[in-house]
């Protein structure tokens, strides 16, 4: 076994979330269908009405000519998809669970397909300091971006305990791997990472709850960014907040909720409630718009936000749209051009 295996498991073992062979929450929550919803989710999801797809292209820009000049306020986003952003911090640039591919999971053309390719290619990002991954489930950790970026780029990869296995055997070198378990910083020149809870689960084939699943918050010397992964709400949100706040920009998971996930996933009217928990924001959702893992319309995280969010500071930039969260960008309803065209000339708040 390679030193670095060993180390790897030596802190897994250690780890105060590790026991009996597995990762756990802090609460006790399934990680599965709630008891008794199996067959209503199979209806639905057989049988369902709900426009799980958009029927067109998604608006899409081309962030290239905003990366190549510094952000004026010292923080930029740019949505890439799914739980994909492109982060410039005091120009220090990190990407979040990234992922190019078509499709998500090893099922092949049974895979959920990508709405539309993503707004730039690998190839054609800005030079990385930092690659995050925040759990290793297909949707979060994707081999053939991995491979890709592994190569383009000398950045470290930042990711939850036990999940540098699957980099290092797909050939990123150790060094370049930062595991972290929770309350774990890592500072990497001008930028640090620190790893925080979330309540949801891991897995891909071959095992399940072997890898940890982790929140994350990103700090420079000027600007502090939370970056949810994928999680249910957990009063843990309060501790981080208060740990690790206040935040500039606060990343939170919206798409692909149903009551029958019970506490793994947030969903939008959970995500306004950690949001609170976490001391506000400006809230930029993911975790939606680009593949179809649930049972609901594709745009309606975007609605029930728009119709939920209140007093929020909603960031909802078009894919490929790089925005300025201190600007305090008004919320523009892109998505109604392409999926609701009834209600395309509704103001969003």
């Amino acid at each position: 076994m390679p030193r670095s295996a060993e180390l790897r498991r030596e802190r897994v073992l250690a780890s105060p979330r590790y026991r009996d062979g597995t990762f756990h929450n802090t609460h006790p929550v399934t990680s599965g269908l709630v008891q008794g919803t199996r067959w209503e989710v199979t209806r639905s999801f057989l049988f369902g009405k709900e426009r799980r797809r958009p029927p067109r292209p998604l608006p899409s820009g081309d962030p290239r000519p905003a990366w190549a000049r510094p952000a004026d306020t010292g923080l930029r986003a740019t949505w890439l998809g799914h739980s994909t952003v492109l982060l410039e911090l005091d120009g220090v640039r990190v990407v979040t669970d990234p992922v190019w591919s078509a499709r998500i999971s090893p099922f092949g053309v049974l895979a959920p397909r990508r709405f539309q390719p993503a707004p730039v290619a690998v190839a054609d990002l800005p030079p990385l300091d930092a690659i995050l991954v925040s759990h290793d489930h297909y949707d979060h950790l994707d081999r053939p971006t991995v491979e890709a970026l592994a190569a383009a780029s000398a950045a470290p990869f930042v990711t939850s305990l036990g999940v540098g296995a699957h980099l290092e055997a797909w050939g990123v070198p150790p060094e370049r791997i930062v595991e972290l378990d929770w309350w774990e910083r890592a500072e990497l020149g001008p930028v640090a990472f620190t790893a925080a809870p979330s309540q949801h689960f891991s897995g891909r084939a071959g095992g399940r709850d072997r890898t940890l699943w982790s929140s994350f918050a990103i700090e420079t010397e000027r600007r502090r960014v939370f970056f949810s992964g994928d999680t249910g709400l957990t009063p843990e949100y309060a501790e981080i907040g208060a740990r690790l706040g206040p935040f500039d920009l606060v990343m939170l998971e919206v798409g692909a909720f149903h009551p029958a996930w019970g506490h793994i996933h947030l969903g939008p009217e959970n995500a306004l409630a950690a949001l609170e928990l976490l001391g506000g924001g400006a809230f930029l959702p993911v975790h939606w718009g680009t593949f179809n893992l649930g049972l609901h319309a594709w745009d309606e995280p975007a609605e029930k936000l728009v119709e939920l969010g209140g007093a929020a500071q909603l960031v909802m930039p078009r894919l490929g749209e790089a925005v300025e969260p201190a600007r305090r960008p008004a919320v523009v309803p892109w998505w109604r051009e392409v999926g609701t065209p009834e209600l395309a000339a509704l103001p969003a708040r």
